[in-house]
């Protein structure tokens, strides 16, 4: 399975927080997935506002947390989302770039921007997860910037998402093929 690499100082933050190899193999499958729905959504709606640069770094970042929480690596939790965001601060990432780990579950919070979104969507369509609350939230921003139907834009965001989920066994099995330890 090809894969966009992790841009080199994710993979060095990775390393000096001695992440373990499952959690770089999902950081990095989200990571692609966020690539190809960017790539998408500038090419088909460039009204569409968003920092792609924040929002690979916010997928190749989000889950950095449960490093901290090594149990939510094989099971549910959150705890992992402020331990994360803290960790990113405490080695000198900017807020600004910080708080993916933090909002990538929390997408109904106030002040979500687009950037935010596209890295939650990014988070569960990787593995053929569809969120109905979380795509009405990237439709109605797509609708509003492209000036076309809410329908119109659900529709292409729709058949996107369907074709990213259609690989989503080949991810899945490249991540379950790392360790958790």
């Amino acid at each position: 399975m090809r894969v966009l690499p992790l841009p080199s100082p994710v993979d060095a933050l990775l390393l000096d927080v001695n992440a373990p190899a499952r959690l770089r193999a999902h950081l990095t499958l989200v990571h692609d997935v966020a690539a190809t729905l960017t790539d998408w959504l500038r090419s088909t709606h460039p009204a569409v506002e968003f920092d792609r640069a924040a929002v690979l770094f916010g997928a190749a970042t989000h889950d950095i947390g449960k490093v901290v929480h090594p149990s939510e690596l094989s099971a549910p939790g959150s705890e992992h989302e402020p331990a994360g965001e803290r960790l990113l601060l405490a080695a000198g990432v900017e807020p600004r770039l910080a708080r993916f780990a933090a909002t990538h579950g929390s997408w109904h919070a106030p002040g979500i921007t687009t950037d935010d979104i596209l890295v939650s969507v990014a988070d569960k369509v990787w593995k053929a997860k569809r969120v109905a609350d979380l795509e009405q939230l990237l439709v109605g921003r797509v609708a509003e910037a492209s000036a076309v139907p809410p329908w119109q834009a659900f529709l292409g965001l729709d058949d996107e998402l369907t074709r990213i989920a259609d690989s989503a066994d080949a991810r899945l099995a490249y991540q379950n093929s790392h360790s958790v330890a």
